[in-house]
């Protein structure tokens, strides 16, 4: 098949592009920064420079490349401050390209006749903080969330709606856990953070967490790129698991002290009531409809050993 990659050299994108390329695709991907380009073509993908906000940008980019299928991979999230206080602030951008990025795809799938659409999603705080610790793709989205992060679950709404809900496209939305392993946060820039010990557990981290390893992301998108049916699909780990332990083990491996520990009183000023459900109250994702549907399943099952590769 002729995939079309949006956000080709981002953190599944650099995952994904070789494995379509070693099964067989012909692969463009975009990019916003013209220094990734040769980057791309030494991967074996045809590179091409597009801004994902600008509407005749992406149709001209999507009419060259002539795809069967378009994948949306595209964010903006290297500016983030890590201050959950400033969440949507740090989206923003992502958040723009979750709803105007979408709809330009879209629209320019509808233009040229591709019916297959995968998308970019997220599963995590999203789930709905009452009831029991794991959700499927049937339960629902908080209903009330933190004012930090609504426009950030708008983005992350439209996502979904649109790509599984457009008159005339097979629309799959891959709800991915929070990223581990090479040139991803939680292995990156959350463990240096851990390293410094600027990274307490809040209130027991009770909250339960939903992880994937990068390179199980991106095969998790291969599979739905080449198969299943339109839906919504979580794409984690066999073992969600408390915020607490999670960071103790994450710290254990990158060589840091064990987190600090601050009552839920102490840090509610410095990182919200957002802050606080981060760490004591949220519901972590099944994985089991994925495994079903589209014959997926990680190769890192746990994120217990995962977190110890290098």
């Amino acid at each position: 098949m002729r995939v079309f990659l949006a956000g080709a050299t981002g953190a599944v994108g650099r995952s994904l592009v070789p494995l379509l390329v070693q099964a067989g695709h012909e692969v463009t991907g975009s990019t916003r920064s013209e220094s990734k380009l040769a980057g791309l073509r030494a991967a074996g993908a045809e590179g091409v420079l597009m801004d994902g906000l600008d509407a005749a940008g992406v149709l001209a980019a999507v009419r060259a490349a002539r795809p069967d299928v378009i994948v949306h991979q595209q964010s903006a999230l290297i500016a983030q401050t890590g201050n959950p206080k400033r969440f949507d602030r740090d989206f923003a951008t992502t958040n723009r390209l979750r709803i105007e990025g979408t709809d330009h795809l879209l629209a320019a799938a509808r233009e040229t006749g591709v019916t297959r659409f995968v998308a970019q999603s997220y599963t995590g705080w999203t789930n709905a903080r009452s009831g029991g610790p794991v959700k499927t793709e049937d339960d629902p989205f908080e209903p009330n969330p933190e004012s930090d992060c609504r426009e950030t679950m708008r983005g992350i709404q439209h996502v979904e709606r649109v790509t599984t809900g457009t008159p005339g496209i097979d629309g799959l939305a891959l709800r991915y856990g929070n990223f581990y392993g090479r040139g991803t946060g939680m292995t990156g820039t959350i463990a240096e953070v851990l390293r410094k010990r600027k990274l307490p557990i809040v209130g027991g981290g009770t909250a339960v967490w939903s992880v994937v390893h990068i390179d199980d992301a991106a095969r998790a998108t291969l599979a739905a790129i080449e198969g299943g049916a339109p839906a919504v699909y979580n794409i984690v780990d066999d073992d969600p698991a408390p915020a607490g332990d999670m960071l103790t083990t994450l710290a254990a491996a990158v060589g840091a002290k064990p987190p600090r520990r601050l009552p839920t009183w102490l840090a509610r000023p410095l990182i919200g009531d957002f802050g606080i459900a981060f760490m004591t109250t949220l519901r972590g994702s099944s994985n089991a409809k994925a495994k079903r549907e589209l014959g997926w399943k990680p190769d890192h099952a746990s994120w217990r050993q995962g977190f110890y590769e290098r």
